[in-house]
């Protein structure tokens, strides 16, 4: 590769004075928005600053400054929240934010339309409920997720346990966060249930972050950790995909997966999704050093020239395993084994009631694209936001956000299960027994409006998607088939797309490239079938796909599978058979 110079990025971390730079000042100014430098340091804070995109172009004629806002995530290692710290985070929502709150897919949550005045309350407010926005967005490890199910077991408690820790360890080290949200105030962080409490290890202003340095990492890092029997998680999307090994109920260590990702853009083959790829088994007593060590490699063998080949699986594509299992020996000064054989990986449903072995319950919740708020449309009636918070308030159960964007209730005393399902039934809450199959596995990103990088809709084009695709599985008799299908505005890949059966990726406006042929577990990438499908035209392209897979599957083979198995070019060649004199988009 040619030497270039870094990017822009790179120098504004570099001159940031620790994650600083001039975001006080502009906090404060008249300015609705914030200068370049200060909105790539924000993402730091778990913020990005972004515009509506639905008036920009009739405001821009009308030569007026777009509509600016800013979306605020948090960073909440596991997806867990106590009762108390939910429903503040549901009241924020209404004095700083559109009166929602959103559920991300790495167990998180986020507030949208935030004007810039409300920027600095709104992080305080969730400060003094012990939580964090902290490293939520930007050039550092995001949210840690794990498996979200709380059962009372030593393999999920080890999980949770794990993933607090290497949270810990990942926090970057600066007291800008205080000094910038809180006026210098030190607040307690605390992990999930507040019996956790913690405060970052103080470190000189004057040196570079220990882990990060001073212009810590090329580009966001992902982790997370599970087990084979719950990859409701995707683990190997991550840039670390770390699987806990247990053999006869003892904790022997952790198989680590490299070089995960799945954003890419369009027509640049330079540009991939990849998966994980396994590299070396780990001790459990070295976990948080060798994720570290892996956290290093990146730092500091990532490309800092071009922000499009800076993550880790460029590094792996081009390194390879062996080199980076010996890259790590020598960080960490041993040997490390090869990975251990496990079990093919699994995809429960938490959704429903769930025994959690301790003699309590846990409920998971269907929440439409992970959007809490109240639903009033052609394809759905439900007041999620308003039952939400009558039933948490009411029993004060905690709670897990899902990777798959719902959300579970836990604690719950069986004596109180009855009246729970009948709460939130009185706000026309739907429970799992109550949704179809796909329903329950379909994910879209948010999108428009608020997602400078769309190109297409997400979130608010699901729901007239998914009622034309449920009468559609039910014509051929695959209603009940558990078939993953992923919908984003974009191709960097927030929903997923690029794993399970179905991708439907945002390619301009209107129009999508589809991809199949992954699995459900997510452990396989699908490919592109086409490449621009009209939205309105998305189950005309799959009709004929289901109608194969009905005729020619094998007994228990999944809909990615089959598409795997019988040949994406054969299906490609059949959809320009019967399709392509009439639709110019299937030729």
């Amino acid at each position: 590769m040619s030497e270039t110079k870094p990017t822009s990025q790179e120098t504004i971390k570099a001159e940031s004075h620790k994650l600083r730079g001039n975001i006080i000042a502009e906090l404060a100014d008249d300015n609705a928005y914030v200068s370049d430098a200060s909105y790539e340091l924000l993402k730091f804070h778990g913020s990005y600053q972004g515009y509506n995109r639905d008036t920009a172009t009739a405001r821009k004629k009308q030569k007026l400054d777009k509509e600016w806002e800013f979306m605020l995530r948090l960073k909440l290692p596991g997806g867990r929240l106590t009762a108390g710290q939910y429903l503040a985070l549901d009241k924020l929502c209404d004095s700083f934010a559109n009166g929602t709150l959103r559920i991300t897919t790495r167990q998180s949550i986020q507030y949208h339309n935030i004007l810039k005045p409300g920027l600095k309350p709104l992080v305080r407010g969730i400060c003094e409920e012990l939580l964090s926005t902290l490293g939520g967005c930007g050039d550092v490890v995001r949210n840690v997720v794990t498996s979200p199910a709380p059962y009372a077991t030593p393999q999920h408690r080890q999980l949770l346990q794990d993933a607090y820790a290497i949270a810990r360890a990942m926090t970057p080290r600066t007291d800008s966060y205080a000094e910038i949200w809180l006026d210098g105030e030190n607040i307690t962080h605390s992990f999930a249930d507040g019996r956790e409490n913690w405060v970052p290890e103080k470190v000189s202003e004057a040196g570079a972050d220990p882990l990060y340095g001073a212009t810590y990492m090329p580009r966001k890092f992902k982790i997370s950790i599970t087990i084979p029997e719950d990859n409701s998680v995707d683990v190997l999307i991550n840039d670390l995909a770390i699987i806990a090994v247990w053999e006869e109920g003892a904790l022997k260590g952790y198989n680590f997966y490299l070089g995960g990702g799945l954003g890419m853009t369009h027509n640049n083959e330079e540009t991939f999704p990849r998966l994980a790829t396994p590299v070396c088994f780990v001790e459990p007593q070295d976990l948080i050093a060798a994720a570290q060590a892996v956290v290093k490699l990146q730092r500091d063998e990532g490309d800092r020239t071009d922000r499009k080949h800076a993550r880790l699986k460029y590094v792996m594509a081009e390194k390879g395993e062996a080199w980076a299992k010996r890259e790590l020996e020598s960080r960490l000064g041993k040997t490390l084994g090869d990975v251990h054989p496990i079990a093919p990986l699994q995809v429960p449903d938490h959704l429903g009631w769930h025994p959690q072995g301790d003699g309590k319950w846990f409920l998971g919740v269907p929440v439409p694209d992970g959007r809490i708020r109240a639903y009033d449309e052609e394809h759905y009636h439900a007041d999620i936001r308003g039952g939400l918070r009558a039933v948490i308030a009411r029993f004060m159960m905690s709670i897990v956000l899902m990777p798959d964007n719902n959300i579970i209730l836990y604690d719950i005393e069986q004596k109180d299960k009855e009246e729970i399902e009948s709460a939130l039934r009185s706000f026309n809450i739907p429970l799992r027994e109550e949704i179809t199959q796909l329903r329950r596995d379909f994910l879209a990103c948010v999108a428009l409006p608020t997602c400078g990088k769309a190109l297409a809709e997400g979130e608010r084009a699901s729901l007239p998607l998914i009622a034309e695709l449920e009468s559609l599985f039910a014509r051929y008799g695959v209603e009940k088939e558990r078939i993953a299908v992923r919908m984003t505005g974009c191709p960097n890949g927030c929903a997923r797309p690029f794993v399970g059966d179905i991708g439907i990726v945002g390619r301009m406006p209107g129009h999508y490239a589809l991809y199949i042929g992954g699995d459900y577990a997510c452990t396989r990438l699908n490919a592109k079938l086409l490449d621009r499908v009209p939205l309105e035209h998305i189950k005309t392209a799959l009709e004929p796909i289901l109608a194969l897979y009905v005729k020619h599957r094998e007994v228990g083979e999944g809909l990615g599978d089959f598409c795997h198995r019988y040949g994406i070019d054969k299906i490609q060649h059949l959809l320009q058979s019967e399709l392509g004199s009439d639709h110019k988009w299937a030729a």
